[in-house]
């Protein structure tokens, strides 16, 4: 469901009405409800799809349920990660492999391809899978038992409101929760999950969609303009991303925490980070930890050598730039991170330890670095990417920079600038200092119409997809 669109704003209060309906001692019949929903909720982007959800649930279902059967547990994992794999190879890599295989062949002289596919790739795909597989690995390490109630792991995998873009809870979290649902409404925690809601929609709609005018007008035709206007619409990229992604994952947990659910945070102001370690300690904080768990650790972690140590965590980037598409743009992405990273660990520079000037100064290091690596992650191709980079660099371009003008660049600045004083006061006074957890409640009330009335006089109010569910 896309939380910005109208449709949300119709169905998600009578979802959850006929949710708390259900009385409480029929929990199962909560779940089925639950599972139901997701499902019909899945069916509404493309129906066909749905198999390839239910074709992923059910594999790692049975292989969590062999792995305590069988002896060659190796071998059971081996089979399910692959076969669980499977969908999203062939939907989101398949045309990226064979554009790749057939380049490789036709440097040799040999012209070589099968068709393409024009298929749109299953919503959520990369989120739903690495979730299953997590499940799976647990399983696997007997951190957790196998689930061996269907319905119940089935919710897990397909939960409507962290399907489409994250984020990546762990079946340690969210299956207890699933299996000992609350008796009674949580109003506490119902009207946290609203703030986040209320927040999330702001990111959205007055911020990501507000600077993705300006960033959708200069990328795409970069050359005709300056390099100072790439700059900041690389800039304005940086922001829309950040606002945009947050803006889901704030609002999944919002519609999780109304329903009693606690999800896993994503988000934690990455861009006051100090290194770009710690940016990884802040940004997709679910993906971060599960490639943590499943892939570096794995590798070895840091229990190895120096130099095996710096393999792993190229590596472990290197997934993280094929996990988010199929492009060599992405690849060059991670490689950024990963390579940047190993520096940090070399030199010794993850944490800041020169007081607050230096703090602010490895801040703002650390955003240049990320904010140029966006670039690589917007553009559609290692060629565009090299040559907004050029023109932004480019001393003989002119020194001016391309402005929306009127009432579109007053609304960007309003939005820029809420979003920046929040960010900054819960960074460095801490959340209590803001208006939203004020002990007043005339304060609060006031700020959540302050941030309603933003929304609608400077929101882009529409139905555009998040960024992350092409991921």
């Amino acid at each position: 469901m896309i939380y910005n669109s109208f449709s949300f704003l119709v169905c998600f209060p009578l979802l959850f009405v006929l949710y708390y309906a259900i009385p409480a001692r029929y929990g199962r019949l909560r779940n089925l409800y639950l599972l139901l929903v997701s499902y019909l909720l899945y069916l509404h982007w493309k129906p066909v799809y749905a198999l390839v959800l239910l074709g992923v649930t059910v594999v790692t279902y049975l292989s969590a349920l062999a792995l305590g059967r069988c002896h060659r547990r190796r071998r059971v994992l081996a089979i399910g990660v692959l076969l669980s794999l499977l969908p999203l190879v062939f939907f989101k890599y398949f045309d990226f492999l064979n554009e790749s295989i057939a380049g490789g062949l036709s440097l040799l002289g040999i012209e070589v391809g099968l068709p393409g596919l024009n298929w749109a790739i299953p919503v959520g795909i990369s989120f739903f899978t690495f979730q299953a597989l997590g499940y799976l690995c647990d399983v696997y390490y007997r951190r957790i038992d196998a689930e061996r109630d269907f319905g119940t792991y089935a919710l897990f995998v397909s939960f409507f409101p962290s399907i489409m873009s994250g984020p990546i809870n762990k079946a340690s979290l969210v299956i207890p929760q699933l299996k000992a649902l609350r008796p009674y409404f949580d109003y506490d925690k119902a009207v946290v999950g609203l703030r986040l809601l209320l927040w999330g929609m702001f990111l959205k709609v007055v911020v990501a969609d507000r600077v993705a005018l300006y960033v959708d007008t200069v990328l795409p035709s970069y050359m005709n303009y300056t390099g100072l206007s790439c700059l900041a619409a690389s800039l304005m990229f940086t922001v829309q991303i950040y606002a945009d992604f947050a803006g889901y994952s704030l609002m999944a947990l919002g519609v999780g925490k109304v329903l009693g659910f606690d999800l896993t945070e994503n988000f934690r102001r990455p861009y006051f980070a100090v290194s770009v370690t710690d940016f990884w300690h802040r940004w997709h904080i679910s993906l971060s930890t599960w490639l943590k768990d499943y892939v570096y650790i794995p590798l070895g972690g840091s229990r190895c050598s120096r130099a095996r140590n710096y393999w792993n965590i190229f590596v472990t980037f290197l997934v993280s730039g094929v996990w988010h598409g199929a492009n060599w743009t992405f690849i060059v992405w991670g490689c950024i991170h990963g390579l940047c990273q190993i520096v940090e660990k070399m030199l010794g520079q993850q944490q800041c330890r020169y007081g607050w000037l230096g703090r602010g100064v490895k801040i703002m290091v650390t955003f240049m670095i990320v904010n140029f690596a966006w670039i690589f992650f917007r553009m559609p191709s290692l060629g565009d990417a090299c040559r907004v980079v050029g023109r932004i660099f480019d001393p003989s371009l002119p020194l001016s920079v391309f402005s929306p003008g009127g009432t579109a660049a007053f609304y960007m600045a309003i939005g820029l600038t809420v979003l920046v004083v929040k960010e900054a006061v819960e960074e460095f006074a801490g959340a209590r200092w803001l208006p939203f957890n004020s002990r007043s409640r005339a304060v609060r009330w006031l700020s959540y119409m302050a941030v309603t009335v933003m929304i609608l006089l400077c929101g882009v109010l529409g139905s555009d997809q998040f960024i992350y569910a092409n991921f």
